[in-house]
């Protein structure tokens, strides 16, 4: 479970190229494009999170936000497991950095019941693969201190945290950002974290 007594400051991540990854799903598992009805499956996920206070409202931003002709539909995936129920999701999306668009990787997320088996990973790098295909760099990720096991998926694949740079409306919060993981995770860890700022 996301420990939300973690203070919320903006991280913004970068990477700039990237090669595919070995990221076998677990036998029973798919990743798929969108279809209609998971727009329900996706508000569930995430209000289960807690990142929305209601279904309806998580349901509302999933349908202004991915169907209303902003990009692809293909490139909002889903994880599903062998009954064909919706495990997870992640979205190759664009935003505005300026006055133009850049690839940004939206809401990954994996159901709770399904974590500890790769499945975010596989999640990840399904997304990453659309980029590297449409030659679309750099990817730009946002993210917050309290999804730490997120935040060293990212670094695996070749983001790096960004000390001033961002992109769509987000303010970028790296020193407070780094105070707040500091604190929280390991001497090692925090190294790692430095080393790629």
């Amino acid at each position: 479970m996301i420990d939300r007594t973690i203070p919320f400051y903006n991280i913004i991540l970068r990477c700039d190229s990237y090669r595919r990854k070995n990221a076998a799903l677990a036998e029973g598992y798919s990743i798929v494009p969108y279809r209609r009805g998971y727009e329900k499956d996706w508000a569930r996920l995430e209000y289960s999170l807690g990142d929305f206070d209601s279904v309806e409202e998580a349901e509302s931003y999933f349908i202004s936000t991915y169907l209303r002709g902003r990009g692809p539909l293909g490139n909002i995936l889903f994880l599903v497991n062998e009954d064909n129920a919706v495990a997870g999701s992640c979205i190759a999306w664009q935003d505005r950095r300026g006055d133009s668009l850049v690839s940004s990787l939206h809401w990954l997320v994996v159901d709770e019941k399904y974590r500890g088996m790769g499945l975010g990973r596989a999640l990840c790098c399904a997304a990453m693969d659309i980029f590297e295909e449409q030659g679309n760099f750099p990817i730009y990720i946002h993210t917050q201190p309290w999804s730490l096991k997120a935040i060293f998926l990212y670094l695996s694949l070749g983001f790096k945290l960004q000390k001033s740079d961002t992109f769509s409306h987000y303010v970028n919060e790296y020193h407070s950002a780094m105070t707040e993981l500091m604190r929280i995770v390991s001497e090692k860890q925090f190294e790692l974290l430095l080393e790629l700022s």
